[in-house]
């Protein structure tokens, strides 16, 4: 469960087609979205996918499909997801199933309607999201299984999994991300059970309950889903000597829940925003139950979604997002002895790559439709860099943009290029600077300055 960036929030190797295994390994200049009409089928997770006018997904993400990280032994983001299964199978209940291997690939019903993303949602938008094709994606968030688990009869579930944004280039933001999702469901007779909070729950206009829920009930719920979320923090940044962290609580919107809130905690003297979460709307449940309105038995739930880079870059001290995927043996190897079931067991990262960083800028100006419509988007610019210098990219700024006077808009992004694990020379930079400057002007119809 994920606000803005993060929806909410959080098996077999995958395979890809030969064409994509191609366009990963030949080089930057095949790097091109594929969204042909006319162009071969998609081969991804198995499946074979259809492009129309709507695919925008490009070899580079299609080829981060199998890495599967949150699978990966002694990987970071594995060993944060396995911390967060041991504190609430051990601590809270064995009842929750630990889950990680569901299909990346899901309908934008799975994924959009059946939690309730009004259809002018901006996360519907292509300039977001990785559609395979019109009515298929790559989930932008781990919620898109909710539905599909509680048909299928798991009611409470601890779900690690890769998910696909467009985004913004920098040392905290890569396209492809794990989120943890925990759901809980509670029957009749385990919602009397209950206790109720200290503080009786007090709807407010900005973050109100739903109208079928009984305010009581509401704040049972909340309060066992917010006193857990508590004692993870807790145990995830539990170091020896160290009192409990300070958490606050902050009103938030997501379309699946209400109410719902995001928890942040005072860490080194910052507050870091680490979840969003909420109780569960209850149409999704009358979805999968087949539940009546207002039915005596109906039942309620809570549900929270987070991001495994987010808590690893911070337990780790890991500086920045690119590391993740290296396939230098010289990062995974410094987290061989961490146990995943300990919180003291940490590792803090250290640097191997002291390399000096390379700026080259880039100035366009944007196509004439796009100076007062909706052609051109900053998260096209990123993908099509990221496609053509690959994890050689560390930044990507807009640095100066200015309307002339017949109305034409102009834009410069300042790229950053620095290598994780060796030097990278200006020619070689040039040559990458030079096909990133091609492709803007073939495939976003810019015309370059």
């Amino acid at each position: 469960m994920l606000p803005a960036r993060r929806l909410f929030a959080p098996a077999a190797t995958r395979s890809i087609s030969a064409a994509v295994r191609a366009a990963a390994t030949t080089g930057p200049a095949a790097m091109r979205p594929l969204s042909s009409t006319t162009a071969a089928p998609l081969e991804v997770s198995g499946r074979t996918i259809q492009r129309d006018d709507w695919t925008n997904v490009t070899p580079h993400i299609l080829a981060k499909v199998p890495r599967a990280l949150h699978r990966t032994p002694h990987h970071p983001v594995a060993l944060i997801a396995k911390r967060i299964e041991h504190y609430w199978q051990t601590r809270v209940s064995p009842e929750f199933t630990a889950i990680n291997n569901l299909d990346p690939v899901v309908s934008t019903t799975e994924n959009f309607d059946h939690l309730l993303f009004p259809k002018d949602h901006p996360g519907r938008s292509r300039h977001d999201s990785y559609y395979l094709n019109r009515d298929t994606l790559l989930r932008t968030h781990t919620s898109a299984h909710q539905t599909q688990l509680l048909t299928n009869g798991t009611q409470n579930f601890l779900l690690s999994a890769d998910c696909y944004r467009r985004d913004e280039i920098d040392a905290s933001h890569y396209p492809v991300f794990h989120q943890m999702e925990g759901f809980r469901t509670f029957d009749a007779a385990a919602l009397q059970a209950l206790p109720d909070p200290p503080t009786p729950y007090l709807a407010t206009e900005g973050n109100p309950q739903q109208a079928t829920h009984d305010r009581r009930l509401v704040g049972r719920v909340a309060h066992d889903l917010q006193s857990h979320l508590d004692g993870m923090v807790q145990f995830l940044f539990a170091q020896p000597g160290q009192g409990n962290l300070q958490v606050r609580w902050i009103d938030a919107y997501f379309p699946f829940t209400a109410p719902s809130w995001e928890m942040e905690v005072q860490y080194q003297g910052k507050w870091l925003e680490l979840l969003g979460c909420g109780v569960v709307q209850q149409p999704i449940f009358q979805r999968a139950l087949g539940q009546t309105e207002g039915a005596a038995d109906q039942r309620m739930g809570w549900a929270f979604g987070l991001g495994l880079e987010r808590l690893a870059m911070v337990l780790f001290r890991i500086p920045d997002i690119r590391l993740f995927w290296s396939t230098d043996p010289r990062f995974l190897d410094q987290f061989g002895k961490v146990d995943p079931t300990d919180p003291t067991s940490v590792v803090h990262f250290t640097p191997f790559s002291h390399f000096p960083p390379c700026l080259k800028d880039v100035a366009f100006w944007l196509p004439e439709d796009a100076a007062v419509g909706d052609k051109f988007h900053d998260n096209s610019m990123f993908d099509l860099v990221r496609d053509v210098a690959h994890d050689l990219v560390e930044n990507v700024a807009l640095i100066d943009e200015f309307t002339n006077k017949k109305g034409r808009k102009s834009k410069c992004f300042r790229i950053t290029y620095r290598s994780m694990d060796r030097n990278v020379t200006n020619e070689e930079i040039n040559a990458i600077q030079a096909k990133v400057r091609q492709a803007l002007a073939a495939e976003l119809k810019v015309e370059l300055r």
